[in-house]
């Protein structure tokens, strides 16, 4: 059965060549068995599986079964090629309704992260970076060491990683660059500062312990990645380990594994005998493929810092990972604001390397500093253009304030720009008691129109992890009964962040439901302003005015206006001029004679009415929270 990499919430559909089962004959396309109701299908050419399948009346699986059926290997967030989809709608007795762009095969627009990029060029497929995430102590960095065949976890204090290391695994099947990360915070750190530079996420889950808070915190951190993430179940060598009751975490957190029926690829290993390893890598590299991971070797490289320090012997010391192009000896760079000329490149074995390609981690030496991780690493024509670069880049940091960042108040200056319709929330609780508390309340806020996201949920005070998430991912962060200290406060308004803190449940959710009230689309109301009886019909040079008293209400100059006779609406204009006597006035009280010009109609007749009238847009409320 081929693997498909696993759907993420937050993901952006990828655009892949079509990936083809070589030397296989071509078969017709396999409909659904209970046939969906014949209609009009609108194409774009630009579907993914799952939103074809949406317009299909069939589920994702069948779809994927349709395309594997014409040799095709597509997941559920990859783009379907126009001439593919036109197949299987024809195939399915579909009609198809595709505009002349789509038609031509009009691609999507690229994603915004730099590896992904397809720019024009040489274009080859490179390795894929993986971040290893998962709870403190559930083996992620001796999962690496067994692949390394190294000592890694016992030089480190405490056999717990106190970096980032980027690791390059070098197999007969291709290479993988690994990034062992401390947590899921310098993960989403880099994520924080635009870095965009794990392809796949391993999540490693210790079978005898099952999910931890971090555990939960690492998931939610990788959703927000939008990238696939492969289970890595470890320690299943332990006597008591239960890899049954870890799929069964899974499953409750929305990662259904495959031979559960889901899209979640699940390895049992252990890092300590080395089983199930070599099968942990083979499932990253099919994934690999499936995404169609592709660079370009012959322009000037550009990457991501992944680490930097300050060596007592070799200076500011930068470990880059290259996306694109190939880094060289002698090259002029600007890493964030700082910059330099590569002195020396070292791999992670601390070897010398003349030149660093796509996909992979090196030693730079030759900053004039060091450099924040996350920061953009790209070489430039010369060191002037570098150090002046570097210094623009310093200026724009020290004047630029934190961009793009949600409240709750904000959201309706949001909502008013069409730009939001989504609440995403981090909650922290108590106890896990008010926790559901409090998710059942939110939930009963009847908005149809509005998503509320939980993008995490968890017991204890706020942590820099929490605001960290809430940055990448444009989120709230809500305390209950909890605190957060001056660090994570002064994170979060460094970040931009929003953290309120509540003591009552009825308050956090009469709050939530008013920024949901933000979020729903404004109530459109007609107000008549007033009417006025047309008495006498008077042919100008200028044009044709109404005569007319006013019956009820005011007439308006300016205000919108529509013509009724014998109780029918014959025309509709603007009042664009009103006269009392032979003086222009804004506007008309009841009871008072008065003449009325419309744009764009002069047929008046004696009898007419004119009714002035004003759209009025009111936000639309909810039902408060009972108490």
């Amino acid at each position: 059965m081929a693997v498909m990499p696993p759907a993420s919430a937050a993901a952006k559909p990828a655009q892949p060549e079509v990936k083809r089962i070589p030397e296989a004959p071509s078969v017709a396309v396999q409909a659904p068995v209970t046939a969906p109701v014949r209609k009009e299908i609108v194409l774009t050419g630009n579907e993914t599986v799952g939103e074809l399948a949406a317009k299909l009346d069939v589920s994702a699986v069948t779809l994927i079964k349709s395309l594997m059926s014409m040799k095709i290997l597509l997941g559920i967030t990859q783009r379907v090629p126009p001439e593919v989809a036109r197949k299987l709608i024809v195939g399915m007795g579909h009609t198809l309704k595709m505009p002349e762009q789509a038609i031509a095969g009009q691609a999507a627009a690229p994603t915004a992260a730099v590896a992904r990029e397809k720019p024009a060029g040489n274009l080859r497929a490179r390795a894929p970076v993986v971040t290893v995430m998962g709870h403190v102590d559930h083996g992620k960095t001796t999962i690496l060491d067994a692949i390394r065949k190294t000592r890694i976890a016992q030089k480190e204090y405490g056999q717990i990683t106190q970096k980032i290391g980027a690791y390059r695994v070098l197999l007969p099947a291709g290479a993988i660059v690994f990034l062992d990360t401390p947590g899921h915070e310098a993960f989403t750190e880099m994520r924080a500062r635009g870095a965009r530079v794990t392809d796949i996420v391993v999540l490693v889950v210790a079978a005898d312990e099952g999910f931890r808070p971090q555990t939960v915190e690492a998931v939610n951190h990788a959703r927000s990645a939008g990238v696939p993430i492969i289970v890595a179940i470890n320690k299943i060598d332990k006597p008591n380990a239960n890899v049954e009751m870890v799929k069964k975490q899974l499953a409750e957190h929305g990662l259904l594994p495959e031979d559960w029926g889901g899209q979640t690829v699940c390895v049992p290993v252990s890092g300590l005998t080395g089983e199930g390893l070599e099968h942990l890598l083979e499932m990253i590299l099919l994934v690999a493929e499936l995404e169609e991971l592709r660079a370009d070797p012959d322009r000037p490289a550009e990457g991501a810092v992944i680490e930097s320090h300050l060596h007592r012997a070799r200076g500011p010391v930068l470990t880059v990972l290259v996306q694109n192009g190939t880094l060289r000896v002698g090259d002029p760079f600007i890493a964030g604001d700082t910059w330099g000329k590569v002195r020396a490149l070292l791999d992670d074995s601390g070897e010398r390397l003349a030149e660093a390609g796509p996909s992979t981690p090196v030693e730079v030496l030759g900053a004039a500093g060091v450099a924040s991780a996350g920061a953009s690493f790209r070489v430039v024509a010369s060191e002037r253009e570098a150090r002046e670069s570097a210094e623009r880049a310093e200026k724009s940091q020290g004047e630029s304030s934190v961009s793009r960042k949600v409240s709750l108040d904000r959201l309706r200056t949001d909502i008013s720009q069409g730009t939001v319709r989504e609440l995403r929330i981090i909650l922290k609780a108590d106890f896990s008691g008010s926790l559901e508390a409090i998710r059942n309340a939110i939930g009963k806020i009847p908005a149809t129109e509005v998503v509320i996201t939980f993008m995490h949920t968890g017991i204890g005070p706020v942590t820099e992890s929490d605001v960290l998430l809430a940055a990448v991912s444009n989120a709230v962060v809500i305390g209950f009964n909890v605190t957060a200290d001056a660090g994570v406060m002064e994170l979060a308004r460094r970040e931009g962040v929003e953290v309120k803190t509540y003591h009552l449940i009825y308050d956090l959710v009469d709050e939530i439901r008013m920024a949901v009230e933000g979020l729903l689309e404004p109530v459109e109301k007609e107000v008549t302003l007033g009417q006025a009886l047309v008495k006498k019909v008077f042919a100008l040079s200028r044009g044709t005015v109404a005569g007319c008293l006013v019956v009820e209400g005011k007439m308006v100059r300016n205000a919108r206006a529509r013509v009724i006779r014998e109780g029918k609406k014959i025309a509709e204009g603007v009042v664009s001029g009103l006269k009392r006597f032979k003086d222009s006035v804004r506007e008309v009280a009841v009871n008072t004679e008065c003449g009325v010009e419309l744009s764009g109609f002069s047929d008046f007749r004696e009898g007419d009415v004119i009714q002035a009238i004003e759209i009025v847009r009111t936000t639309r409320t909810l039902e408060k929270t009972p108490r």
